[in-house]
């Protein structure tokens, strides 16, 4: 879906003034291929129409609006284009085609202490970071106080930076940037500098600002708990294109379900023939874990997926089914040697997993393939086949009121004082 087709109906009826518009904005880079030796075979590279480049398109006809007091968020796998598009807003890059319209002071946050000199003091760099956003002496001077206190390094300032921890040098960068008086705040992936204590002053801040109906955050981050957290708004973009915009749970859903796609490769496409994937074999050339439906699960129905498997030996055998937490790690639930099965050949079964006492995470069910030779002894049995995690299945729980750090949620376990 092209960005100049995603359309945020709410945004339509903000009476709010737009701080910042990006109109059908595209960027690309030359990317060398073969360099000519001279001026000769430049020419002749030329007449036959050689470039000697190629054209990687980060950005695709990128329109979007941040109204004044949004705490925007922009979302993407890397390499979507992103960060790219971030450092468009802040005028570091050039679009090829399109333009970006900023109404107010812009404070671009893009990489921790950039701008910084380790031969200046903490002093000394307040004012250079200062200047280099573009604010005069009188207004740093005003802002000094703020961001030292903020920093907690009112000891340090007057030593050189490259006498600072590298704690002490995050936290100063990203005072300066935060605490800067500006209208539009640009903060990529920033959330979690410092340690926990100025973690919590962050979280703090950001609390704060995001009530402050004059100041607007553009933030760039792959924490959906921060797109939820902090954002009224958000865009997902994906391949240089915006593919959601707006709702920030639904940019958060459709970000997690792009990372449950990604994550399956196609491994078969790099065998050579007569090769099988990690395992399989001969004799079970398919075993596979697949959703019914979308692996983004919002409901607390019962989950439905399918088991491919080919084997067509005339033996007993059984699947064995394992769940496992992506997030918090472990083992869920495993069938053990429950699921005889009773169909040879190339097969699929389809199975239901209740979700009625897992809290929202991300989990993966996993597949193996096993023989009993010897019926009446349990460790006779033999692992035929297994699933890697790109024949695995991968799904996330997002119900809503489901939340909760455990892994069980309160309706399974509670527990019960007896005095």
């Amino acid at each position: 879906m092209s960005g100049n087709n995603t359309i945020d109906t709410a945004a339509t009826n903000d009476t709010r003034p737009v701080v910042l518009k990006v109109e059908h904005v595209a960027k690309y880079f030359r990317l060398p291929t073969e360099q000519a030796t001279g001026l000769k075979m430049a020419f002749l590279n030329w007449t036959r129409g050689i470039k000697g480049y190629t054209e990687q398109h980060v950005l695709r006809d990128i329109n979007f609006e941040v109204h004044q007091g949004d705490f925007f968020g922009i979302v993407g796998r890397n390499g979507s284009g992103k960060s790219t598009l971030l450092k468009i807003i802040s005028q570091i890059y050039k679009p090829e085609q399109g333009k970006v319209t900023v109404k107010g002071k812009l404070v671009p946050f893009i990489e921790l202490g950039v701008g910084f000199n380790p031969e200046l003091t903490g002093r000394e760099n307040v004012y250079l970071n200062g200047a280099l956003l573009g604010f005069t002496r009188e207004e740093i001077d005003a802002m000094y106080n703020d961001i030292v206190d903020f920093a907690e390094l009112g000891d340090f300032m007057d030593q050189k930076l490259k006498n600072y921890s590298s704690g002490m040098q995050v936290r100063l960068a990203f005072s300066v940037a935060i605490k800067a008086q500006g209208d539009i705040l640009v903060l990529d992936e920033v959330l979690a500098v410092g340690d926990e204590a100025f973690q919590r002053k962050c979280d703090n801040f950001f609390s704060q600002i995001k009530h402050d109906p004059s100041k607007t955050v553009i933030l760039v981050t792959h924490s959906m708990d921060a797109v939820k957290k902090y954002c009224d708004k958000a865009i997902l973009i994906k391949d240089g294109e915006i593919v959601v915009s707006g709702n920030k749970n639904d940019v958060a859903d459709q970000y997690t379900l792009e990372n449950l796609k990604s994550a399956k490769k196609s491994q078969e496409e790099q065998l050579s023939e007569g090769q099988y994937p990690a395992g399989l074999s001969e004799r079970v050339p398919k075993l596979e874990v697949r959703a019914d439906s979308s692996p983004l699960v919002k409901t607390s129905d019962p989950f439905r997926f399918h088991v491919e498997y080919e084997f067509n030996e005339k033996v007993a055998f059984y699947l064995i089914l394992t769940v496992l937490d992506m997030q918090r790690g472990g083992i869920v639930y495993d069938t053990a040697a429950e699921l005889q099965q009773t169909k040879h050949g190339h097969q699929t079964a389809t199975f239901e997993l209740p979700l009625n006492a897992i809290c929202n995470g991300n989990y993966r069910i996993t597949a193996q393939l096993r023989i009993l030779p010897d019926p009446d002894n349990v460790k006779s049995n033999q692992q035929l086949a297994y699933t890697d995690e790109n024949r695995s299945l991968d799904f996330a729980l997002r119900i809503p009121g489901n939340n909760g750090y455990a892994l069980l949620n309160k309706s399974a376990m509670r527990v019960a004082q007896v005095n």
